[in-house]
């Protein structure tokens, strides 16, 4: 049987290819000691280890957990003295960690809301560019009117974001003293003879009218709400001390040449049907300390006309007065009529004098228009001059930068507003009607808190006083301080 498994031909020989015996040595005969194929020689025992019961982390429940005791004696009593230290020593570490934690929390929201927007000046070149000229303007503006009787009182009218500037009106006021091209105002000081100074007033006044654009309107602004900024020596700071009706009081100085302004004003719109009539009221004073001489001036009006053509310019009559140089200015800003047209009067032109105010003598004529130029003639010498370019003072005009954000108040017109100008230059009319409505909420809130404990509002900058139907305001400091908002041309010039 032996020589039958291994013979030749055999079943088992014909498969050496497999391998299986490649490798075996040589003292028996492969699966000689089987009786079935893939039998072990030796077979492995049975046996079963038979699992943990309970398991181990079972066990442990029952096994004793680590304390250390520390065994006081049945008489011992805490000192009072040390418990109330330990008391006291909690409190006051938790309350200061929780106040830091909260100061933290509330300075990085603080951080986040107190980004101050400031959107471009609208300087003259950007008129005929304006997005704002087109004709549904018209019919935005005439359905806001549609239940307003002409010679209605508009202090209160509220306006859509659509309709309004990204800009408070105390900008607007700050804008006309500090935003221009050339230091004018520091000319009506440096100039030697009276009648010059008085002719540099006259230019520095006719600086202060910035085009308008017609159907839009900036914020009306809230109670304390201010506005500060440095241009080069001018410093200027403008507060809304008056909410109803809005009164604006604005002090600036000129380090360099001592000179000092102040402007009270408050203005009444009226409806008449095609137009709105704006009434500005308040005093206008510029003091050169230098000279120990003060001017005082009145304000203009604004038409704000829908029909025969849409458009907003000035009107009326501009007096400056100088007391103690017996010396007097007339402007008159021409009004864009029909009637005007007629007569040959373009849209803003401006014709007035120069004249002693004692005796009326009459000194120079001034004629031309704001927006370009304005001659003055001698008429003693017939000589012609130059007085004021609209060019070379009011273009490329850009709007003022955060210098220090720390300094920037939380009362400050780009903060304020920020949110609401954000969405308006956006054109996120939603967010911006939001924020708006947030802002006067927050108004009224105020408001209501301070009449139901009785407190009075006191300004911050300015003291003021109602004479009749009169408002007379005096600054609270003498001079300006350098504001966080700066003009970045005036800051490179320094430097």
């Amino acid at each position: 049987m032996e020589n039958d498994i291994c013979k030749e031909g055999s079943a088992i020989s014909r498969n050496l290819s497999v391998g299986y015996y490649d490798d075996r040595r040589s003292e028996g005969v492969p699966f000689k000691w089987e009786m079935q194929p893939g039998t072990p020689i030796k077979s492995q025992s049975q046996e079963t280890i038979p699992p943990l019961s309970p398991s181990p982390a079972m066990l442990s429940l029952v096994l004793p957990k680590p304390s250390i005791s520390i065994e006081e004696p049945n008489n011992f009593v805490f000192p009072a003295k040390l418990k109330r230290k330990l008391r006291n020593w909690k409190h006051f570490h938790c309350k200061r960690y929780f106040s830091r934690l909260t100061n933290k929390m509330a300075e990085e929201e603080e951080e986040r809301r107190r980004h101050p927007v400031l959107a471009k000046t609208f300087s003259l070149e950007d008129e005929k560019d304006s997005e704002h000229t087109a004709s549904n303007v018209i019919r935005k503006i005439l359905s806001l009117f549609k239940n307003v009787r002409p010679g209605s009182d508009l202090t209160n009218f509220q306006l859509p974001p659509q309709l309004n500037l990204p800009r408070s009106n105390l900008q607007c006021y700050g804008e006309m003293v500090y935003l221009c091209r050339k230091d004018l105002l520091g000319e009506c000081s440096r100039r030697d003879l009276p009648i010059e100074r008085l002719k540099s007033v006259v230019t520095w006044n006719i600086s202060t009218l910035r085009p308008l654009i017609f159907g839009m309107s900036p914020y009306n602004p809230v109670l304390g709400e201010t506005h500060h900024v440095s241009n080069g020596h001018i410093n200027v700071i403008v507060e809304q001390v008056v909410h109803h009706p809005p009164v604006s009081a604005l002090h600036a100085t000129h380090e360099k040449e001592k000179i000092d302004v102040i402007w009270c004003q408050y203005f009444t719109p009226k409806f008449r049907g095609a137009y709105v009539d704006v009434e500005i009221k308040g005093k206008r004073v510029m003091k050169l300390l230098n000279h120990k001489e003060t001017y005082e001036m009145n304000q203009p009006r604004l038409i704000m006309r829908f029909l025969p053509t849409p458009g907003a310019h000035w009107t009326g009559k501009v007096k400056i007065k100088c007391p103690e140089t017996d010396l007097e200015a007339e402007i008159n800003l021409i009004s864009d009529s029909f009637i005007e047209r007629f007569r040959g009067n373009n849209n803003r032109s401006i014709k007035g004098k120069i004249f002693e105010s004692s005796t009326g003598t009459q000194l120079y004529n001034i004629f031309g228009h704001w927006d370009r130029t304005v001659m003055a003639k001698n008429l003693k010498t017939g000589e012609l001059e130059v007085i004021y370019n609209a060019e070379e003072n009011i273009t490329g005009l850009k709007p003022p930068i955060v210098k220090n954000l720390k300094e920037v108040m939380e009362y400050e017109s780009a903060i304020i507003w920020s949110e609401v100008s954000e969405g308006i230059l956006k054109k996120d009319w939603e967010s911006a009607r939001e924020a708006k409505c947030l802002v006067e909420a927050k108004q009224r809130e105020s408001l209501k808190n301070r009449e139901a404990s009785g407190e009075l509002w006191v300004p911050k900058h300015f003291s003021v006083v109602k004479d009749g139907n009169d408002w007379d305001l005096s600054p609270l400091q003498p001079t300006v301080p350098r504001g966080p908002l700066v003009i970045i041309e005036a800051e490179g010039e320094k430097s």
